[in-house]
């Protein structure tokens, strides 16, 4: 809670904080505690998503530290398909609403650098210089920007194969089946340019070709 105010002729320092208050782990376990059913826009790949919230302001206090208003927000999934989330934001004059919007916000950022380590290399980049790490991660993410938009193109097309394996079942693509298909779509215009399109004097078969040109693009 915040700090009761001194009281006239009150000895001591003004209080930084006021009464603890119970944890955010108990309110969600109290099944006294009371619920607001909104409507998200979007949560993670779903869209005008129902969701149960908490939420209320408090004082975070640590000692040796300023304290600092906040207004934490507890996201329940009446689904059950999520696991129950708590999100802080330090302005406590915020709706929940737009926290969790926020968050959301944040998620795919968090999803576009992942991406484009695992795939593109991006801070993996093996430069001793500063100003050469600060050209490239710009351009890397360039390319991924590149990437989905030329991949968008071709789903819309459906020229967008899912790769699907017997352990894995996908039913979207991935950014790998993007890079894969941009991969093949870039690679088979400077390659195949100049190939002849008569049968007889192919030494493939065109099935053995897409399933080299397959494996290639996702190994590369």
């Amino acid at each position: 809670d915040p700090p009761t105010p001194k009281n006239p002729g009150q000895l001591g320092r003004p209080r930084l904080k006021g009464d603890r208050l119970p944890t955010i782990k108990s309110i969600i376990e109290d099944k006294n505690t009371c619920r607001t059913r909104i409507i998200l826009a979007r949560w993670y790949s779903h869209y005008d998503r129902p969701m149960e919230i908490i939420s209320a302001t408090a004082i975070w206090y640590h000692i040796g530290a300023k304290p600092v208003p906040i207004r934490w927000v507890v996201a329940r999934d009446p689904l059950g398909k999520f696991p129950t989330q708590a999100l802080l934001c330090t302005d406590p004059s915020v709706d929940p609403a737009q926290i969790l919007s926020w968050f959301m916000l944040r998620w795919q950022v968090e999803t576009t650098f992942q991406e484009t380590r695992a795939h593109l290399g991006i801070e993996t980049q093996r430069q001793w210089s500063d100003l050469a790490i600060q050209r490239t991660t710009p351009a890397l993410l360039g390319l991924f920007s590149i990437v989905t938009l030329l991949a968008d193109r071709r789903a819309k097309r459906g020229a967008l194969p899912i790769r699907r394996t017997a352990w894995y079942a996908k039913e979207t693509a991935t950014f790998s089946d993007a890079l894969a298909s941009v991969r093949r779509l870039l690679w088979a215009v400077s390659i195949y340019s100049m190939s002849p399109e008569i049968d007889d004097v192919r030494k493939l078969r065109a099935h053995m070709v897409d399933r080299l040109s397959n494996a290639l693009c996702y190994a590369a």
